[in-house]
């Protein structure tokens, strides 16, 4: 049966503007049994409360860069350390919100969230390996890193130079947050039951890549779950079937050894 955060999920997922801070929330519900209606109430009013700290009459990027850093960075003490990477609840907004320690895409969800409120010019640049924060236009913007606690990065790294600057879309940056997640579990077998929820939600998102339900398949057999795994390799097969049938037959071949190990 589909929990009710999972239908919230992806009803807010498929909206036509999605909102960042409350897929995040919804996000952390699968992760953290105690994450409930008064904690996602909380959280949205700690954003809305750091909000309205913020300068009225800001003008330009610079400005509002400058005034979201001093607060969040400087008056409220967000930023990361290495040891974030450590933590699942790093990946959980409303733990960062609570700790003001997380991994660079939660601070820069929180980066993104209370300068939106605000009203600023702001969008999360997706970098290879690393998540910060622009303001004004994309192409000449101010960018700061919130795991440094709002540090400007000035010409930036050679990532940034070699442009285009592309704002992440919302469900971009939710997707890139599951697969953050995934990728703490992979290194983790007694988490296995993390990286499958994870990829529950992600195949939730109204788009997502295809390969996921096949990882999906692999990590059911894993888990034990013969008859699933074999039954969506099966079903998967038949997708890849159209573009690649050699390799359709190699995963049908995977759900065949999957179901032997029923007997």
């Amino acid at each position: 049966m589909t929990s009710p955060w999972r239908e919230r999920f992806a009803e807010e997922a498929r909206a036509e503007r999605p909102d960042l801070a409350t897929l995040c929330l919804l996000l952390a519900a699968e992760g953290d049994p105690e994450l409930d209606e008064r904690v996602m109430d909380w959280a949205q009013i700690e954003l809305d409360r750091m909000a309205g700290m913020l300068p009225y009459g800001l003008r330009g990027a610079a400005a509002w860069a400058s005034a979201v850093s001093a607060l969040l960075g400087g008056r409220m003490g967000f930023h990361g350390t290495p040891g974030d990477y450590d933590r699942l609840s790093s990946s959980f907004l409303h733990d960062v919100l609570r700790r003001r320690r997380g991994l660079p895409i939660l601070l820069s969800v929180v980066w993104l969230e209370v300068a939106r409120r605000a009203g600023a010019p702001v969008y999360g640049l997706a970098l290879p390996g690393h998540f910060v924060v622009g303001f004004g236009d994309p192409e000449e913007g101010v960018v700061v890193d919130p795991f440094a606690g709002g540090a400007s990065l000035g010409a930036g790294p050679a990532e940034l130079a070699a442009g285009p600057r592309t704002a992440a879309r919302t469900l971009a940056i939710v997707l890139r947050i599951l697969n953050n997640i995934r990728a703490w579990a992979s290194t983790r077998p007694e988490h296995s039951g993390v990286a499958l929820w994870t990829l529950d939600l992600a195949l939730l998102l109204p788009s997502h890549p295809a390969a996921l339900r096949y990882e999906r398949a692999k990590l059911l057999v894993q888990r034990g779950d013969f008859a699933r795994g074999a039954a969506e390799l099966e079903s998967y097969a038949q997708v890849v079937d159209v573009i690649d049938p050699p390799v359709a037959d190699r995963i049908r071949a995977e759900a065949v050894s999957a179901r032997a190990l029923l007997n």
